[in-house]
């Protein structure tokens, strides 16, 4: 009777039950992943979940402490704050989730066409993801939005979205294109070319499958840098405007004007933006431990 190694057991647990694995092997980041599918859950079903209208003005409830009609206590507009910290997930899951899917699609179609074709091609490119990278990431995603201005489409600020991808870009094409150098250097691309399949071809069929786990990688770990990012672009007031809910929004105007009387204006705001990139870092880095092999040696 064959004996099964311990790599072939992990591989048939991973078949069996992978999430149940993936918990095994990274506690941490099945936590995160608990946190996030919570936030997924506010965010979808926030009609359902949150008490109070989050738009619902109150005035004979301004400013009010935390307390068992409002948990999280109200605004200056007697909003209850609960209310529009989980309709505030939904907008921080649609924006990151969007931008970071954008940003890291096209940074792995550039980084991956970027190795394949090498040469002159290979050159402007990587020219040109330097020049991106020169600038930090809050400055180019402010120039963004400054040229394309506002675009709402279903109260999403749709540029906004754009101008959070674009700094996005230039890293994951980075990431990508050092693994797709790897695997543009194996035999089967070679063979590939010498049967005379087409570079469309060869890249979907050929190199794509061997990149999908750096691209999920990044996929998942920017999507905390693109919540952040919102949430910074909405307190600048460049971001996400009243009256919609979110996260960075509730952080400033009338929150930092009575930070004083109502603390609870911007300390559970503070903590959602908190847990949220926490979560996604920390799911990131176990998902990066559960794909890359060389993580594993």
């Amino acid at each position: 009777m064959a004996v099964a190694t311990p790599a072939v057991a992990e591989a048939a647990s991973r078949t069996r039950n992978p999430v149940l694995a993936f918990g095994r092997a990274q506690p941490l980041g099945a936590v995160s992943l608990v946190a996030i599918v919570a936030m997924m859950f506010g965010g979808i079903f926030a009609e359902l979940v949150a008490p109070y209208d989050p738009l619902a003005i109150d005035f004979g409830s301004m400013l009010a402490g935390p307390s068992i009609e409002h948990w999280f206590g109200t605004d200056a507009f007697g909003r209850d704050i609960l209310s529009r910290v989980i309709y505030g997930a939904r907008t921080a899951l649609v924006i990151g989730f969007t931008s970071s899917f954008i940003g890291s699609t096209a940074g792995a179609i550039v980084g991956t066409a970027s190795a394949y074709f090498g040469g002159r091609l290979d050159s402007v490119i990587q020219r040109f993801v330097d020049i991106l990278l020169s600038f930090p990431i809050i400055v180019l995603a402010l120039v963004v939005v400054a040229v394309l201005g506002r675009t709402l489409v279903l109260g999403i600020d749709v540029n906004l979205i754009f101008a959070i991808a674009v700094p996005i870009l230039p890293k994951v094409a980075r990431v990508v294109r050092a693994a797709a150098l790897s695997v543009r250097a194996m035999p089967y691309i070679d063979a590939a070319r010498a049967a005379g399949y087409s570079h469309l071809r060869i890249i979907v069929r050929h190199m794509a499958p061997n990149l999908v786990a750096p691209y999920i990688i990044m996929l998942t770990a920017y999507i905390a840098q693109a919540i952040l990012l919102e949430a910074s672009l909405s307190f600048l007031g460049l971001g996400v405007t009243e009256p919609t809910p979110a996260w960075g929004l509730m952080l400033s105007g009338n929150a930092s004007d009575f930070f004083r009387e109502a603390p609870w204006m911007i300390l559970f705001p503070g903590i959602a933006i908190s847990v949220a990139v926490f979560a996604f870092n920390l799911f990131g880095d176990a998902m990066r431990d559960w794909l890359d092999p060389k993580f594993k040696l």
